[in-house]
């Protein structure tokens, strides 16, 4: 579904992404973890296509089809979507923009309060996340990067998203990028990475063995742990 293949990134002329190798199957779930500034949105923005992102070197492949230089809609158009931690206010409501954007219609319990108030203004950070996701599934995609979906949430509020993400994405393939972990507890990764400084620096199945280090010892211990090629 994904291949990304010795990525370099620029952002304003400075190197962010180096060498990123990375490749996500058809329904698999992956998970990115790094600490701030390690790069992860950097690597987000780039897959999407975001024009101040420049590739320097390698390729991003998706569904078999070099995208390096496609523009966000092209990206779009292909089926990939994310759902943004900090997304923008817009003067429009929601149900308006749904009319215009929407490949399928979405039935989640829940959500008429929201279909009538414009994108995002007031909104709580729960129901931002709630606003993209509703967006996002109404797009159909194939492939999702979910950027800090636990960010500034609760427990409670965690898991209802959550579960919205399993039953609207269950066939996706979703990158799921965070540095805290939470929503950990609801999702079961097939495959976890670690970023520091623009590098993946390690990756395994072991999603737990993972996380355990990084909570024990933090990130910057996954540079000689033994799942570290360096560390081995």
């Amino acid at each position: 579904m994904l291949k990304i293949e010795n990525l370099s990134t620029e952002v304003n002329g400075k190197k962010i992404l180096k060498k990123v190798n990375l490749k996500i199957a058809r329904g698999e779930t992956h998970v990115l973890l790094g600490a701030n500034a390690s790069g992860k949105s950097t690597l987000l923005y780039t897959l999407m296509g975001f024009p101040e992102y420049t590739v320097v070197k390698g390729r991003i492949v998706y569904d078999s089809k070099d995208i390096t230089r496609l523009s966000i809609e092209e990206r779009a158009k292909l089926g990939m979507a994310a759902v943004y931690q900090n997304p923008p206010t817009i003067n429009v409501r929601l149900s308006k923009l749904l009319d215009k954007i929407a490949r399928k219609k979405v039935n989640l319990k829940g959500i008429e309060s929201l279909l009538d108030r414009e994108i995002n203004l007031g909104y709580s950070g729960g129901e931002r996340k709630l606003s993209e996701i509703i967006q996002v599934t109404s797009l159909d995609p194939e492939f999702i990067i979910l950027d800090e979906l636990d960010a500034g949430l609760d427990v409670e509020n965690l898991e209802r998203l959550s579960s919205v993400v399993k039953q609207e994405f269950a066939d996706k393939s979703i990158l799921l990028i965070t540095h805290r972990g939470k929503a950990l507890r609801f999702f079961r990764p097939d495959c976890a990475h670690v970023m520091l400084n623009g590098e993946i620096i390690c990756s395994s199945t072991n999603w737990k063995r993972i996380w355990k280090t990084i909570e024990e010892d933090g990130y910057e211990r996954c540079k000689t742990c033994q799942l570290h090629p360096a560390g081995s």
